[in-house]
């Protein structure tokens, strides 16, 4: 909804695994009144961060500058997001033991081959995995576009500075300026994910 930041109710998925030291790094920079950051910090063992079942969208007028950093692929590609404006692009935060991930993942496949023609760019920012295992869940699942490796949290951490991932798996759709429009927070339903997509390719 242009000119505010529209909160809508999704279905509460029971547990959604937190991404190791890598997300606990940036939920640590988050707000302190953000309730995931609070369980991150919470020091209770219990393994994972529980999404709020969220999703945000952002008015054009409260959307911040284009998202800034560089990183890897796996298998060495560069990607900066400078690159970013000028199509729309989803960004999927993931790990390979991650329930919901593997939950949600033949859907960002279907939307990612649907949206193609439309110049929409998927991109996986993997947050825990080392090469072969990141491999192994892409051939499982069948996944074809790629996944930026970010085991030290450097994109995760980046990020917060314009919207936090605040928990794994959560979804970004980026606006053809490069700008966060919304954040799924826990699975991306595909149906919400592909309205979401929809209407920022709908935006000048």
């Amino acid at each position: 909804m242009k000119g505010s930041i529209v909160t809508l109710s999704m279905s509460r998925r029971a547990l959604l695994a937190a991404g190791g030291a890598a997300l606990t790094v940036a939920l640590a920079a988050c707000s302190g009144t953000d309730p995931l950051a609070e369980q991150a910090n919470a020091g209770d063992n219990k393994n994972y961060i529980a999404g709020d079942g969220s999703v945000t969208e952002y008015g054009a007028a409260e959307r911040k500058p284009p998202v800034q950093f560089t990183a890897a692929l796996f298998g060495g590609k560069k990607i900066d997001a400078a690159d970013f404006p000028g199509h729309v692009t989803v960004l999927n935060f993931w790990y390979a033991a991650c329930a919901p991930c593997r939950s949600e993942a033949p859907d960002l496949q279907t939307l990612s081959k649907d949206f193609a023609a439309q110049g929409v760019e998927f991109l996986g920012v993997n947050v825990r995995d080392e090469q072969a295992t990141a491999e192994a869940f892409e051939r499982n699942f069948g996944l074809e576009y790629p996944s930026i490796a970010d085991k030290d949290g450097g994109v995760l951490l980046a990020l917060t500075k314009f919207v936090p991932p605040a928990a794994v798996p959560t979804t970004l759709v980026l606006d053809k300026k490069g700008r966060v429009s919304a954040r799924i927070l826990g699975i991306a339903e595909k149906g919400t994910l592909k309205a979401l997509i929809t209407g920022a390719l709908a935006e000048n």
